[in-house]
């Protein structure tokens, strides 16, 4: 086994995972390491009798004693022997046989073989490598796949009669297909967890560069943007592979639906505003839930009610708030620029690279972690928003020399 130190934070995240029911695969690709070293870091939190959620007096020192009590020494790799794959998949078609009844059988003849979760894998990367791909079925309230659809709605300036394109985010439930779909302004929110009325274990989006800061066929790295929704919601963000169009078949079967009838069915239509446009296709968008689909004889609204709602964790008691992170460099008149708009900064910060953190309503800027500025977010190119504080000294006395002044 190897002995990759991780942080507190990581093995936390490697255990609370764990907690949640997600393979080992699963969490490697949610903490960006190796399945070896997820495996083994499960194995030795349970021979040190650790589990989640970690004791809050749980010392740094002390857990890195209990996870690695051997240090200093060396052990022998040790060969498992493996089953006959193929004998496994032909036992897995008979009636009432299940992977982990093949466990404990081979365990039985192997009592030091693979465990249960390693077992798994390994049938898992031999039926990938010698079957057709098989679908499984998913279960309630498990996963949200979300994407974009390719139609945009045109919106129209009323005042200078400008057009511009809305993006159509789209967002399901794969147990049930129950959709939920929005006009946005850009690739860059995520909502739907208020529609479907709580919160499921897994978020797929695309790889998107919205979404997905380091485009990776294996270790995929969120943005902050992400990484902060994942957080407030406690769920796990498991982006599609780049060019694995199955991996989020379900959001894109939705996509056609949600142009088919309920973008299509608006096409001559003119919006205003995107408060106009989404009223507009409410009707619709509940239209293409209640409608029957043949092949289940049920609507996606009653396998909602069915599977996915009951199963659906409650929402976070705090509303989450969206926001738009972005690198920016101080110029040399104090102030960053941000969608147009101009927001000071300390002056000692010119030409330094800070970060911007941009919600609905606020505009942060951090430098090194620690935050240097608040303002309340503008819309209008071209303006400033400036704090007397981030000035110079001869700037605030220049800034406080008006007519009133002179006369005293």
């Amino acid at each position: 086994m190897s002995q990759e130190r991780l942080p507190v934070r990581k093995i936390k995240e490697i255990l609370r995972l764990k907690n949640e029911g997600f393979s080992n695969r699963a969490i490697a690709r949610v903490c960006k390491v190796s399945n070896s070293t997820v495996g083994e870091y499960l194995e030795r939190a349970t021979k040190a009798g650790l589990g989640w959620a970690l004791p809050d007096d749980l010392s740094e020192s002390v857990l890195y004693e209990r996870l690695f009590p051997e240090k200093g020494t060396s052990s022998q790799p040790v060969t498992l022997r493996a089953p006959d794959w193929e004998e496994v998949h032909r036992e897995l078609s008979k009636r009432g046989v299940s992977l982990r009844l093949l466990w404990q059988e081979y365990r039985e003849k192997n009592p030091d073989g693979y465990g249960k979760t390693q077992f798994g894998e390994h049938y898992q990367r031999w039926n990938q490598s010698h079957t057709n791909t098989m679908r499984l079925p998913h279960k309630g309230g498990e996963e949200m796949e979300v994407d974009y659809a390719g139609m945009t709605v045109p919106i129209t300036n009323p005042e200078t009669g400008e057009i511009w394109q809305a993006q159509v985010f789209v967002a399901v439930l794969p147990a049930s297909n129950y959709t939920y779909a929005e006009i946005q302004p850009s690739q860059e929110l995520v909502r739907g967890f208020s529609f479907f009325g709580g919160v499921p274990k897994i978020l797929r989006p695309d790889n998107l560069k919205s979404g997905v800061k380091t485009p990776n066929r294996y270790e995929p790295e969120l943005n902050p943007s992400y990484q902060e929704l994942a957080e407030h919601y406690q769920i796990a963000v498991l982006p599609a592979r780049v060019r694995r169009p199955k991996d989020k078949a379900h959001v894109e079967n939705s996509v056609q639906n949600v142009e088919r009838w309920v973008l299509a069915p608006l096409r001559h239509r003119t919006f205003f505003s995107l408060g106009e446009a989404n009223r507009a296709i409410v009707p619709l968008r509940a239209a293409l839930n209640q409608k029957e689909m043949l092949h289940l004889g049920k609507s996606r609204h009653e396998l909602y009610e069915e599977l996915d709602r009951p199963a659906l964790r409650p929402l976070p008691d705090r509303t989450y708030e969206f926001a738009i992170w972005k690198n920016a460099k101080v110029n040399i008149d104090y102030h960053i620029v941000f969608e147009g708009h101009f927001y000071s900064v300390p002056h000692t910060l010119v030409r330094q690279e800070v970060r911007i953190r941009a919600s609905e309503s606020m505009v942060q800027v951090f430098s090194h972690g620690q935050q240097v500025a608040l303002h309340p977010r503008s819309r209008t190119q071209g303006r400033f928003s400036t704090w007397a504080k981030h000035m110079p000294a001869n700037h605030r006395f220049v800034l406080n020399a008006d007519g009133n002044w002179f006369q005293k």
